[in-house]
């Protein structure tokens, strides 16, 4: 598995499509949170926080998830190198694994340079106080760590999701649209279906079913527990459904 996991590493670093999906998404955090006026400007917010940051992330991610996590199994079904994976002496679920936590060490890779919009906004939010000068911070930093937490797990959901959508086709465009639509439909979809209030008492469970009221609940600050299980569980089934269909190209 180890073995498999740094090829992925090296597939995605050693060509473009890891740096333009690392480069797309700095340029376009950066456009939106720092040079566009409007809402979304860091600059510009009543409050030091990264608010706007973790509310345009999980959009952008939408999209770029699906472009580097479409290629991870359609690749080997059309070039039919997932031939050569299955006679290797390694499981299925390994093979599956391996490329999950490829995509999630691409994700956080991608979000290390973001740290310097966690700095620049600490800085910000630090007034003197009193004639010695001391300095304090109006900044919820426990709040901001937590959100990083809280988008991290939120990526690594939507990578399971490319991941699966990836294995259902030899076609990476296919994948592409499928992860998208899934991830749409997971994060933003279930979340409006519940607002509707068609089903009455029903209505809760598409919301809870939906990712964002268990990220929005993270980037409050505070991790719970139900939150977790509810992302670690969402990871599983996605990659449990990947792994089966990776078992029927066996047959």
């Amino acid at each position: 598995m180890r073995a498999l996991y740094w090829k992925e590493i090296r597939s995605f670093l050693g060509s473009t499509i890891g740096y333009i999906f690392i480069l797309i998404f700095l340029i376009t955090s950066g456009v939106i949170h720092w040079y566009i006026s409007g809402d979304a400007n860091l600059l510009e917010g009543a409050e030091a926080d990264l608010i706007p940051f973790f509310n345009a992330s999980p959009w952008i991610f939408l999209v770029l998830i699906p472009a580097i996590t479409m290629r991870s199994i359609a690749e080997e079904r059309r070039n039919g190198t997932i031939e050569l994976l299955f006679t290797r002496p390694i499981t299925d679920l390994k093979i599956i694994l391996a490329k999950y936590f490829a995509g999630v060490t691409l994700l956080i890779i991608s979000l290390l340079p973001t740290l310097v919009y966690y700095y620049s906004m600490s800085q910000l939010g630090i007034n003197p106080v009193g004639e010695d000068g001391t300095e304090t911070t109006v900044i919820d930093e426990g709040a901001m760590l937590t959100s990083y937490f809280g988008l991290v797990l939120l990526g690594s959901a939507f990578v399971a999701i490319g991941i699966f959508a990836s294995s259902i086709t030899s076609s990476q465009i296919v994948a592409f649209i499928l992860g998208m639509f899934i991830c749409l439909f997971m994060y933003y979809g279930l979340e409006l279906i519940g607002s509707f209030n068609l089903m009455g008492e029903y209505d809760v469970i598409f919301r809870y079913i939906g990712i964002t009221s268990h990220y929005e609940s993270i980037m409050r600050g505070v991790i719970d527990t139900e939150d977790m299980l509810y992302f670690f569980g969402l990871i599983a089934v996605f990659i449990t459904a990947a792994l089966t269909v990776v078992k029927s190209l066996k047959r």
